[in-house]
């Protein structure tokens, strides 16, 4: 009959098994691997094989995962132990075995829950079954697994959008991107923030978003500029019981949605749209309203212009939609304002929104307008009422970007979203788009109180107006302003002209009004007057603002624009070009000092993951003007490959100044 069956070890081959699923970089420690992959496990025999013939006769693996595992939903699925296995399902194939010892290969299908699962070992009794408990592992999305619904063709793009470690994240305005490094850090925390189990990769994608469910920037927390990465985030918010970290903004959604969605498998960017119409409500058209002085005012509190709005893209197949939507899906994690409280939008299939197919999916209309809307200026005249500007129109949405493969440069998605403007594409789609919002646009103008606006009059330019400048300029310096006025109306006109600057956060709220200059002249037919203006750096802060100009007289209003970001200094930062793995080196951080007075109460941090452990933070000197901040940091690499060290410096007068730089570690050679 032979004795009981006893199993002395199961050895679940973790760093073989995480090496060949690409999940390495996730744990050293737990099992995880990849749907529709094999991969292996030993199990060592208390006694010798040839005591357990009958009970190995009757033997079945059993996997579970979540709270109440089911068959029904193939939460529970119980397999044989054979010499072939089956691709169909779950299977346990024998591929060596001893006296001692069987080792199997197992196999998950691609469509499998994705989740913590336990495995058993099951041995079918004449009464009643046994289970003994082999191990614990984590299954996830498989993009190298053609069957799976994740699966990417593109290596280099897997190696990028799921691997990938060292993120950018861009920001800024239009004519001044700029670039924020990010570790998007795919480690075990990031697994604790997954769904317990779910098959659908979509259904996965919407629910990473809601999850983090942050408010606005407060004084109470952490200021989203000044994260530097997700695995402090989600480090902290594990801790307090998935209670809301504070404080995040756009990119800070989309860069800890991404490392989620990374660590599960599923191929995702984070993506950056330069002019984004925010909560337009499916209207292709966003207005924006000035004071009579020049002055940027809130209206009726509806859509505003956002200098920046950073999503993510995630790669999936769309069973759930009609053929030809598989691809690149829109996934929006920050909260958006709706009638059932905040929530995510997504996903959305990209070549959707080019294509302006509204009806395929609610989330469609809104994110077509935000990239799509034409921009209407209104000026309040003397008698309050406001007018429409006869110019300043231009449409949103023409930068949208991402980081490019392999590399730390800026790749342009704008095509991608939109046919080219003017095209023939580009107009059909927008003709066929106002005609199926024809209704909200009538609903909206009625919800408009006429005796506050005045009809747009015909937009012929009766004045042409010019402002030029550099798109940036560095904290610090001086701003030269180059402003054309001219009369093309075909009689003399009388011009009462604005001139200032106004800061604002990226979201288009007014911050303060900087400067203002008024001028009254008269200009004959086809005059011009040209003029020159020198903005003093002391009057200035480093935030993106618009200088606006208007004439205001009985007939008509004209309006200019022109954005001007003023860049923090850069820090400088010196690293060998390659380190040898567990050697100590040095790197050289220094700024100088672009400002007439002393930078004060100075704090550096540095991270680098494989480079130093967690963040080190050190307080500087003083740093007096013309002068720079000189800092050596110790450290010792434990990690080899291609690295990135990061450098946050933030004080008084400048905060979040951030720069970053890669080095490469070179492998130490294994000791004789």
């Amino acid at each position: 009959m032979g004795q009981a069956l006893h199993i002395a070890k199961c050895d679940l081959q973790v760093p073989a098994n995480n090496g060949a699923h690409c999940t390495a970089a996730i744990s050293t420690e737990q099992l995880v691997v990849r749907r529709g992959q094999p991969f292996s496990i030993a199990l060592h025999f208390a006694a010798e094989v040839h005591n357990y013939l009958q009970q190995l006769k009757r033997v079945s693996l059993v996997v579970q995962t979540g709270p109440r595992p089911c068959k029904a939903d193939g939460t529970l699925v119980q397999f044989p132990v054979s010499s072939l296995g089956d691709r169909s399902g779950w299977s346990a194939a024998i591929m060596e075995r001893d006296s001692l010892s069987w080792s199997l290969s197992v196999t998950s299908p691609a469509s499998a829950a994705v989740g913590h699962y336990t495995l058993l070992l099951r041995i079918r009794g004449t009464r009643r079954a046994t289970e003994h408990p082999l191990g614990t592992f984590m299954l996830l999305f498989n993009p190298w697994c053609r069957d799976d619904s994740v699966f990417l063709t593109n290596e280099a793009q897997r190696q990028e959008c799921v691997l990938n470690q060292d993120g950018s994240i861009y920001w800024g305005t239009e004519s001044t991107i700029q670039v924020q490094p990010w570790d998007f850090s795919q480690v075990s925390q990031t697994l604790g923030s997954a769904p317990r189990q779910r098959t659908g990769v979509s259904h996965i994608a919407h629910g990473t978003g809601r999850s983090l469910g942050w408010t606005a920037e407060r004084r109470d927390g952490t200021p989203p500029t000044q994260w530097l990465g997700s695995a402090p985030i989600l480090r902290q918010w594990a801790a307090e019981q998935c209670q809301p970290v504070q404080y995040g903004q756009c990119w800070v959604f989309a860069a800890v949605a991404c490392s989620v969605l990374r660590c599960l498998g599923i191929p995702t960017r984070v993506v950056t749209s330069f002019t984004w119409a925010h909560d337009t409500g499916g209207q292709l058209s966003v207005d924006e309203y000035y004071s009579e002085n020049g002055d940027k005012v809130a209206y009726n509190g509806k859509a505003s212009i956002w200098s920046f709005h950073t999503w993510n893209e995630c790669w999936m197949a769309r069973p759930d939609l009609s053929p030809g939507y598989d691809g690149w899906q829109v996934l929006d994690a920050t909260p958006q304002e709706k009638s059932g409280g905040p929530s995510s939008c997504g996903p959305a299939p990209v070549r959707a929104i080019r294509d302006g197919i509204l009806e395929l999916d609610p989330d469609i209309a809104p994110l077509f307008a935000a990239l799509n809307a034409e921009h209407h200026v209104w000026v309040q005249r003397p008698d309050r009422r406001f007018q429409r500007a006869a110019s300043g129109g231009r449409y949103l949405g023409n930068s949208i970007s991402t980081k490019a493969m392999s590399c730390d440069r800026c790749q342009d998605l704008t095509h991608l979203y939109k046919f080219p403007e003017g095209s023939p594409q580009a107009r059909e789609v927008l003709e066929r788009v106002h005609k199926k919002t024809s209704k909200l646009e009538g609903a909206r103008s009625r919800e408009t109180d006429p005796s506050t606006l005045l009809p747009a009059e015909d937009l012929a330019l009766l004045l042409f107006v010019c402002i030029q400048s550099k798109s940036s300029v560095l904290l610090g310096q001086d701003i030269q302003l180059a402003v054309t006025v001219a009369n093309r109306s075909g009689g003399e006109r009388a011009v009462y002209l604005v001139l200032g600057g106004q800061t604002f956060q990226y979201d288009g709220t007014p911050i303060a009004q900087l400067w203002k200059e008024e001028l009254q002249f008269t200009l004959r037919d086809n005059e011009g007057k040209d003029g020159s203006i020198c903005v003093r750096a002391a009057q200035l802060q480093p935030l993106p603002y618009e200088k606006t100009l208007a004439d205001v007289d009985t007939l008509s209003v004209h309006f200019a624009q022109e954005e001007i970001s003023i860049c923090k200094p850069q820090l400088a930062i010196k690293l060998p070009p390659s380190v040898m793995q567990y050697q100590p080196t040095t790197a050289e951080i220094s700024l100088q000092n672009p400002l007439p007075e002393p930078l004060e109460q100075c704090v550096l941090s540095v991270t680098g993951r494989g480079l130093i452990y967690r963040e080190r933070t050190y307080r500087c000197d003083t740093v007096q003007p013309s002068s720079s901040l000189h800092m050596h940091i110790p450290f010792t690499p434990t990690q080899a490959g291609t690295k990135r060290l990061t450098v946050h410096l933030s004080c008084t007068q400048i905060q979040d100044i951030k720069g970053y730089r890669s080095v490469n570690i070179v492998a130490a050679q294994p000791t004789a």
